[in-house]
């Protein structure tokens, strides 16, 4: 498909893969980031830390559910687990990542990535793009259309968006299934590690080191440990559990529903 769609040859890429469901697929996700797009945007905007907070509950909770589905803890696990952790701090405190490149490009390699986390047990693809720095131009790009206000830049970047989610759903699906029938466990104990080591990037308490007039998805934040316990810190607390408890119920609701 990829080589296909490289040379040019559409009608064969088209051939290579199921268009109904791709359609389908993107249709939804468009649907889906566009209809929280304002709420997000305002809760990013005006409740960053509290937001950040529930996140931080709902990938802990997240983690665990991951960590659940290996069979038996060996040492290696645990080894993997910690590679996964520090890979995943790694990547989110990199410099680039801090203010990452407006280019095609690198919305293709979201669209790359934010697609395998969609696919991938316990990871959002949101939260792939708050890590990535471009979900607030996503969303802003998808409520702009829905509003009615076209552009050059808007239109060519869903595309290339969306085609990274076309390359990345085709070529890693495939991967995934041979990952997790040959090394599961393995690959469980990765996952669940990345997550962890992800959580650096939401954590809660953050500072702001721009000026208030600039706009939230050009922002720049520093993790900082609160000196004191106060009541924002209690309310943050609140937030994680609130949001570990609505992952856990949840699956505990689909497991229910599975069961019958």
């Amino acid at each position: 498909f990829v080589r296909h769609l490289t040379s040019g040859r559409w009608r064969a890429a088209a051939e290579q893969v199921d268009l109904r469901f791709v359609v389908a697929l993107l249709t939804g996700i468009a649907v889906g980031i566009g209809g929280l797009a304002s709420l997000m945007n305002h809760l990013l905007t005006h409740h960053l830390s509290l937001t950040f907070a529930a996140f931080t509950g709902m990938i802990l909770a997240s983690s665990l559910l991951v960590s659940h589905r290996i069979a038996k803890w060996r040492l290696e696990h645990t080894g993997l687990l910690i590679l996964g952790a520090v890979f995943a701090i790694r990547i989110v405190t990199l410099p680039a990542l801090q203010n990452p490149p407006h280019t095609l490009w690198y919305l293709f390699f979201c669209g790359v990535i934010g697609i395998i986390a969609m696919i991938l047990p316990g990871i959002s693809g949101a939260f792939i793009l708050l890590l990535l720095g471009r979900y607030h131009f996503i969303t802003d790009y998808i409520k702009g259309l829905v509003h009615g206000e076209f552009s050059v830049e808007a239109i060519s970047s869903l595309v290339v968006f969306g085609l990274g989610c076309i390359c990345g759903l085709l070529s890693f699906s495939r991967v995934l299934k041979w990952l997790l029938n040959r090394f599961h466990d393995g690959t469980m104990a990765v996952l669940c590690g990345f997550m962890l080591g992800s959580v650096y990037k939401l954590w809660p308490f953050q500072r702001d080191l721009t000026p208030d007039e600039v706009e939230l998805k050009y922002k720049l934040f520093e993790n900082y440990m609160p000196q004191a316990i106060d009541a924002h810190v209690w309310s943050v607390s609140a937030l994680v559990i609130l949001g570990a408890a609505i992952v856990l119920t949840l699956e505990i609701v689909a497991g229910k529903m599975e069961a019958e």
